[in-house]
């Protein structure tokens, strides 16, 4: 059995390390393709691989085509929309990703950057403290949970919102539960976005939700920039020059952003939700370990495209 990691954006070489520990314990190869520039080197490295890991790189329907082996895709990491999942379920490919292995990372980067928001993004003015502000998390899952642990340090008031997870379970983290995201963004002076990207979320933060937060108010996305409406955004901070805006995936209209309201928006070089050692140790290693149950033992537990 081959299993091959593809990152563009390589795992750190400690990772690296524990993956081929894993891997070849198990009796398998392990094969590299690391900062490819072009697609088709991804296509040649898995045209006969069993097994690949992947981290922000896409799993197409030409990749999978194009892998006559295949038979399961991990993504290391939450996310996995960089899957193609109908093309993967119809060839037979298990997909998954690693939930959990990346959340501390995230939520770390969330605080982080609120405080750098808060600041004035450290232009050496006055700014505000996050203690006794109230903090919105949309999606209250492994990351969501985490920053409300984290920004309690701070002294935040914590609130969420999420359909899908119990009221009981998210008010016993001593959290106060919205049953609307309308009351969540009205509520609080910052939010933390964790949505998925799919069909019901992508462009639903928009001006008229966004403009029921209180004066003042920042939001903060580490989720995935297609949640918010662009166009949207602009009207909203032409219109409420208070507001401010900090992501970890710069958008589409980045440049207008930047331009028109320096001072009051940020974006990361590149995604840094994960990018830290423990993050890379922790879903690469996981991913591995998910083949290799997978192989051997039929294991699909972390299976998303059932």
């Amino acid at each position: 059995m081959k299993v091959l990691v593809a990152t563009d954006k390589p795992f750190a070489k400690v990772a690296v390390n524990g993956i081929k520990e894993v891997v070849e314990n198990a009796g398998f190869e392990l094969a590299l393709l690391e900062k490819y520039t072009d697609n088709s080197q991804l296509l040649e490295a898995v045209a006969d691989v069993d097994a690949m890991i992947i981290r922000s790189d896409k799993a197409t329907k030409e990749v999978i085509d194009s892998a006559k082996n295949l038979k399961i895709i991990v993504r290391a990491g939450a996310g996995y929309d960089n899957i193609d999942l109908a093309a993967a379920t119809g060839k037979g490919v298990v997909a998954m990703n690693t939930p959990g292995q990346n959340s501390n990372a995230v939520a770390e980067l969330a605080l982080g950057m609120m405080v750098y928001a808060a600041r004035g993004l450290f232009n050496g003015k006055s700014g505000s403290e996050l203690k006794g502000k109230t903090l919105g998390i949309h999606a209250y899952g492994n990351v969501g949970k985490l920053v409300g642990v984290i920004a309690k340090g701070f002294g935040m008031k914590i609130a969420a919102f999420d359909p899908f997870v119990s009221a009981e379970a998210i008010e016993a983290d001593g959290v106060k539960v919205y049953n609307s995201v309308d009351e969540l963004y009205s509520n609080c002076e910052y939010i933390s976005l964790h949505i998925p990207a799919n069909d019901k979320t992508k462009n639903s933060i928009t001006f008229e939700l966004l403009n029921k937060m209180p004066k003042g108010a920042t939001l903060v996305n580490t989720a995935r920039k297609e949640v918010v409406k662009e166009s949207d955004l602009v009207k909203l901070m032409t219109e409420r020059t208070e507001f401010k805006y900090v992501s970890d995936i710069a958008p589409d209209n980045a440049e207008e952003l930047l331009s028109k309201f320096a001072g009051r928006v940020y974006f990361t070089p590149k995604k840094m939700g994960a990018q830290t050692e423990e993050a890379n140790v922790n879903a690469g290693i996981a991913a591995a370990q998910q083949i290799v149950k997978f192989l051997k033992n039929g294991d699909k537990t972390f299976q998303v495209n059932k």
